[in-house]
């Protein structure tokens, strides 16, 4: 075990666990980052030409400047700057170190990593959602053709896609394929793109599907997969289309299970919303801390880095009153 005692301990190394980190900084605590994987992991393995919904400037952290080239920063300009900001700031962050258990004896917790054994006041739970796909549970989701991730167009050039869900991350996929030479066959469960679209996209894609250059199925749902083909419930019938990938862009939830290994607890609905104050975001764990899209359970779009640094904020004054 280490032979010291963190004031806290962050777990996760996204924008808003970095901004936890600033604010420990900032208040002379002893503090430690832990990431399973890579510096903003989460933004690492977003798709390789996306462009973020905000302007730079309501991405910054820590009072450094995020400049980019363009009104909307890339996913590689912000991999960037937090880089920066982690190496400007000399933030306490391990990387590639998976936390496997929180608990508590006394007035300190104990977390258990793949590397070390580690004793703290307080805990921040910061660990994002990108890395659990909501599975659509049907015959086939587990051949090798079918993907929950998408990096970028060039693997699926000239070949039949098809690509679940009306969202943002959908239609990137399917306009990217689409000039890619792809044949592409949207399946949406509602009548209609999710009104969350960016605005600046949405042209395109309905443009696209009203020529008929990008196929699209509204009220509609995959059945089954199948090696060459897919069978798609329509509103009238079940068909069959030709298929050789299938992107389904199904959206993402926070580990549940860690969560609840800690004894936190969820609202008594279907929404898997963690319980937490929504001022100091301390949950029922007295000295266990959530910040950022964690703190939305299954609703993922509630929370985004910009309207969530924040809690960073709130966090560490609800601690530091604590520890006056």
């Amino acid at each position: 075990m280490k032979d010291h005692i963190y004031d806290v301990i962050i777990i996760g190394a996204g924008p808003i666990g970095l901004a936890c980190s600033i604010q420990a900084q900032e208040r002379n605590l002893k503090y430690l980052v832990i990431e399973k994987g890579c510096l903003v992991n989460s933004l690492f393995h977003y798709p390789t030409n996306m462009t973020f919904f905000s302007t730079s400037d309501r991405l910054e952290i820590g009072g450094v400047p995020f400049i980019s080239h363009g009104v909307k920063p890339t996913r590689a300009e912000a991999l960037e700057y937090y880089r920066r900001v982690k190496e400007s700031r000399g933030l306490n962050v391990n990387t590639y170190e998976l936390v496997l258990s929180i608990n508590k004896n006394d007035e300190f917790f104990f977390i258990s990593s793949n590397k070390a054994l580690y004793k703290t006041y307080k805990v921040i739970i910061s660990t994002g959602f990108f890395d659990y796909a909501n599975l659509m549970n049907i015959p086939g989701e587990d051949l090798p053709k079918v993907k929950h991730y998408y990096d970028e167009p060039h693997p699926y050039a000239a070949e039949k896609i098809i690509v679940v869900g009306g969202g943002n991350s959908a239609v990137d996929v399917a306009l990217e394929t689409y000039r890619r030479g792809s044949q592409v066959t949207m399946i949406l469960k509602k009548n209609n793109l999710d009104d969350g679209v960016k605005y600046w996209v949405r042209p395109d894609i309905e443009n696209r599907i009203n020529e008929g250059a990008i196929k699209a199925y509204f009220n509609s749902y995959l059945k089954e997969i199948r090696e060459n083909e897919v069978i798609v419930q329509t509103p009238e019938r079940l068909i069959v289309i030709e298929n050789d990938f299938v992107l389904a862009m199904t959206g993402y939830h926070p580990d549940f299970a860690f969560l609840e290994s800690c004894g936190i607890n969820f609202r008594d609905d279907n929404s898997k919303i963690p319980l937490y104050d929504e001022t100091t975001f301390e949950t029922n764990i007295k000295g266990i801390y959530l910040a950022g899209v964690v703190c939305g359970g299954m609703d993922t779009g509630k929370w985004f880095i910009e309207n969530s640094i924040y809690h960073a904020e709130n966090i560490f004054e609800h601690i530091s009153l604590k520890k006056e």
